[in-house]
């Protein structure tokens, strides 16, 4: 008997309009416009590349062409280095195939067109090596013999501090989108588990009377909807990951076996949330819809999908909020993934999550089974 239903239910739930836009469509189409528009600020804002430089030779100096040569040449390069003429650096320079032009005449100076960050390196980069230069052409002119422990002391690498990343994770700040967005198709499962009232209520649909009417217990009409809800959402859930790290190739960060479980049980919350907010009132579907979708919006703009900083506001004013949002927990869980070695502040969010799911169904059951019909 279980299984029948179960069959039905399933046929049922991933037939249905609702699921096929909220849950497959849309969140490829706004995952897309996220990558378009985010895709590539990090690279270029935030993360260190090569900065491309041209060098004009105009006078023969062979300290300044090993000292370029030299941070050109490393694993992770300084420069990108072009060696060319005077009219054809200037030509780069225009185009913004180089950021600068180095000139290696009686002083050696720096040409750009425009202020930033890569030419705020290159201006420490002649400096520096304007003193450099001095310092060992002063050695060789007065003391020949010292000149390579000089050399030497000025090309160590001198590091006041140690480098000690916090986390191994991706440290992408519009990765924090693309977490809201997989949260949003978890939470819109609410669409799916008003469903389960529907189909389940007499004053709600006709296949809610023909239930009401038929032997078939309650309690297995209502466990069989709500697994087929979760095999439909879970179903979404993962078509929507698959989509943003493969297709995409959004670096979601931690072990992505646990993302798509965390995905997963985030859409079974969802359907809890739905199913319940369908048991409470006896309101018509279309105001039950309305109300699901209002909720979930709510829950996704106060969790951050439409204002990257609005968590960290909320965080400082009434960081309750944060906890009992569940968008924001689904949402900390994929942070949690990435950004932290152990697993202990996962644990919790997924444990949270379970309440929540084990809280909304017995509440849904038991509004739901308390239903009594003047007629039917």
């Amino acid at each position: 008997m279980f299984l029948h239903n179960l069959k039905y239910e399933l046929l049922s739930t991933l037939r249905h309009p609702a699921l096929i836009f909220w849950l497959m469509l849309f969140p490829i189409f706004l995952g897309t416009v996220f990558k378009i528009g985010f895709g590539s600020i990090y690279e270029e804002d935030t993360l260190f590349s090569s900065i491309p430089t041209a060098v004009v030779e105009t006078a023969d100096n062979s300290i300044l062409r090993e000292v370029v040569d030299a941070v050109s040449g490393d694993d992770s390069p300084l420069l990108k280095t072009t060696y060319t003429d005077e009219d054809t650096a200037l030509e780069m320079l225009r185009s913004g195939e180089v950021k600068g032009i180095i000139c290696s005449g009686d002083k050696v100076t720096l040409t750009v067109k425009n202020s930033g960050i890569e030419q705020s390196i290159l201006k420490s980069f002649i400096e520096q090596y304007g003193v450099y230069e001095t310092i060992i052409k002063d050695t060789l002119e007065n003391d020949p013999a010292n000149a390579q422990k000089v050399i030497a002391a000025l090309s160590a690498d001198v590091k006041a501090c140690t480098e000690k990343p916090v986390t191994q994770g991706n440290t992408d700040l519009f990765v924090q989108y693309f977490y809201n967005l997989i949260a949003m198709v978890a939470i819109f499962g609410s669409e799916t588990g008003l469903h389960i009232t529907k189909d389940n209520q007499a004053n709600m649909s006709s296949l809610g009377a023909r239930r009401n009417i038929s032997p078939t217990p309650k309690s297995i009409s209502l466990s069989a909807s709500l697994v087929g809800c979760f095999i439909a959402q879970a179903v979404c859930m993962v078509i929507c990951v698959t989509f943003i790290v493969f297709v995409l190739k959004v670096d979601l960060g931690g072990d992505l076996l646990l993302v798509y479980a965390s995905s997963i049980v985030g859409g079974c919350l969802g359907v809890t949330m739905g199913f319940l907010i369908g048991s409470i009132a006896r309101i018509s579907a279309d105001a039950k819809d309305a109300v699901s979708m209002s909720v979930s919006m709510a829950f996704c703009f106060l969790s951050g999908l439409f204002i990257s900083n609005i968590k960290g506001i909320i965080a400082d004013t009434v960081p309750w909020v944060n906890s009992i949002n569940p968008v924001a927990i689904i949402s900390d869980c994929f942070y949690c993934l990435n950004l932290y070695n152990d697993y202990t502040r996962y644990s919790v969010k997924m444990i949270s999550m379970a309440i929540y799911i084990v809280l909304f169904s017995a509440l849904g059951v038991i509004l739901t089974r308390r239903k009594k019909y003047a007629s039917i």
